[in-house]
């Protein structure tokens, strides 16, 4: 698929021009980039079928950028963004992953110090160098050193949705081709970010296989069972040629985490085994292999799910046979946290419900932004109300619908929408969007105050981090957990790629704690509605159980809980 590339250059213009100072045209790329990210389909497969007018009739795009996107798929490159790129003397795209500096402030560390990339503003940093400059200081200096490491992994990795999609076209080029195929390594765990694609397969014809695999991008390596190629979006792409004997077994050693094989390999050696990508041996003979289940249970252990394969003790878990049912990526009834045009997003309330009811879903929430979040065209309380109309004459059967709004948590735990407007909904998703340099006593009693509002019912995003961008907030768990279970306040796992908040390290401890979740997607377009399974992935890492995760119960049942 062709749209990360597409997204990735769209995207980089928008930087290139905030840079060069360009008006509005930067807004204009940013708001197509996203719209291609998030199409369902591939955005090559539309120009095939509609041509340049397709292309045009993508939300956010229009003629000018349609002409650019056609010569993207035609040529795999933009002459206007090559030359964009060439007239900037420095590496803006690397200084600007990192959190915290925009296009004023990278153009100042280039023209005072010749920063020209990471390495530069590294060094400059930690000499010392940045706090003297106008607009920086000695805290803008320690959070450059703080938050570079995330720029660097920026580089290296990719959101799981990105991989996820580009692993889908892998998948649909070559399948024909082979009598197995499985995704493994960290996709197949579902990690939120991933550095390179692993596909196992056991082919039907070798030749005609890799022929059609190369076909994907530009060869790195080929060999007799390995061959890794740059997939168009930047991301590597290993091919691993298996014998159907080994498959099982070469599937859990791909799969990983690293920490888990090598305490799967221990145990395997404490039994006088020996094992590997090619199978269990006792001595010289093949004792399992063809399968993960064969491998495992001759271990002794129970099949862990691949996202729980992470030595978090999911080992001792699968050898006392006390490993949880997890809950299943079919399992969720409802998402909670949708926007539609009314606010940020991209369809109307009708699209929104019509796909959800495709989806098979039972209910939908809408959650459109109410307040004061201006960059998210907030409504007021007269929108509101033309909302709550719309929904009530809708008359989509087969779904329900209820009314929500996302409302911001105020710095001292005040929400900025009155009750008076707020006890009219059927829910409350209320979350922090400003002021997230709070110390971690001050943002923990500003979220357990919004927690013990009468009508918050959801925490949305609760530690405000955005995956390979910024970290999130600290946080006294313990606190936050309690008012959780005590104002039945729910905290949510928001599916959106770029959040995966809360993290599944968080999910798990509230889980552990007592706590109920919801997983949802903060969708802005239909086929957003879709990240629900990357929520569900997350959930499955925190050995979330169906009991656990609130969405997965009935509308009626859902009311219930939704009263304070």
């Amino acid at each position: 698929m062709k749209n990360a590339l597409v997204a990735k250059i769209l995207r980089e213009i928008s930087y290139a021009l905030e840079v060069k100072g360009v008006e509005f045209k930067p807004r204009a790329y940013a708001r197509a980039a996203r719209s291609i990210e998030n199409l369902s389909r591939d955005v090559t497969d539309i120009y095939e079928e509609g041509g340049k007018k397709a292309l045009d009739d993508i939300p956010g795009v229009g003629k000018s950028i349609a002409a650019k996107i056609e010569e993207i798929i035609k040529t795999g490159r933009l002459e206007y963004h090559d030359e964009l790129i060439d007239e900037i003397p420095f590496n803006f795209i690397e200084l600007m992953s990192v959190q915290g500096l925009g296009p004023e402030s990278v153009k100042t560390l280039h023209k005072e110090l010749g920063i020209k990339g990471l390495k530069d503003l590294e060094k400059a940093a930690k000499d010392g160098k940045i706090r003297g400059l106008e607009g920086f200081g000695e805290k803008s200096e320690d959070n450059i050193l703080k938050n570079i490491k995330q720029a660097y992994d920026k580089k290296r990795r990719v959101l799981l949705n990105t991989a996820s999609s580009e692993a889908m076209g892998v998948r649909e080029q070559i399948e024909s081709y082979a009598s197995k195929l499985e995704v493994a390594g960290s996709l197949r765990r579902m990690k939120e970010t991933i550095g390179d694609i692993d596909v196992l397969v056991t082919p039907k014809n070798k030749s005609e296989l890799v022929e059609s695999f190369m076909k994907l991008g530009e060869k790195v390596v080929k060999g007799e069972t390995k061959i890794t190629i740059r997939l168009e979006s930047g991301i590597n792409c290993d091919l691993r040629i298996v014998e159907p004997e080994s498959f099982g077994a070469a599937l859990q050693y791909f799969t990983g985490s690293k920490d888990h094989n090598v305490q799967v390999r221990r145990l395997a050696k404490s039994k006088g085994y020996k094992l590997s990508e090619y199978g269990l041996f006792k001595d010289e003979e093949r004792v399992a292999g063809r399968t993960e289940k064969e491998v495992y249970s001759k271990l002794g252990m129970q099949l862990p799910a691949p996202e729980m394969r992470l030595n978090r003790g999911e080992i001792e878990a699968a050898q006392e046979k006390k490993l949880p049912r997890l809950v299943s990526y079919d399992a969720v009834k409802g998402d909670l946290q949708c926007h539609t045009n009314y606010s940020d997003g991209e369809a109307t309330i009708k699209g929104m419900v019509l796909k959800a009811k495709e989806m098979g879903y039972e209910y939908l929430g809408i959650t459109d932004h109410a307040g004061d979040l201006r960059i998210a065209k907030s409504m007021d309380e007269k929108r509101i109300k033309e909302q709550a109309e719309e929904i009530k004459k809708l008359g989509v059967k087969g779904i329900k619908v209820l009314h929500g709004a996302e409302v911001n948590i105020q710095e001292d735990g005040s929400l900025d929408v009155p009750d008076k407007i707020l006890e009219e909904l059927d829910y409350v998703l209320a979350s922090i969007h400003s002021k997230f340099t709070l110390t971690k006593k001050e943002m923990t009693d500003r979220l357990v105050k919004a927690m013990e509002n009468p009508y918050v019912n959801i925490i949305g995003h609760p530690t405000g981090r955005k995956v390979l961008m910024k970290t999130g907030y600290d946080l006294d768990w313990d606190r936050v957990f309690q008012a959780s279970k005590d104002n039945n306040t729910y905290l949510e796992i928001n599916a959106y790629p770029e959040r995966l908040d809360l993290s599944d390290t968080n999910a798990r401890a509230a889980i552990s704690a007592g706590c109920k979740l919801f997983i949802n997607t903060d969708a802005h377009s239909t086929s957003q509605l879709g990240f629900m399974r990357f929520g569900l992935g997350q959930a499955r890492r925190a050995w979330a159980e169906t009991k656990d995760i609130i969405n997965t119960i009935s509308y009626e049942s859902l009311l219930k809980k939704l009263k304070k």
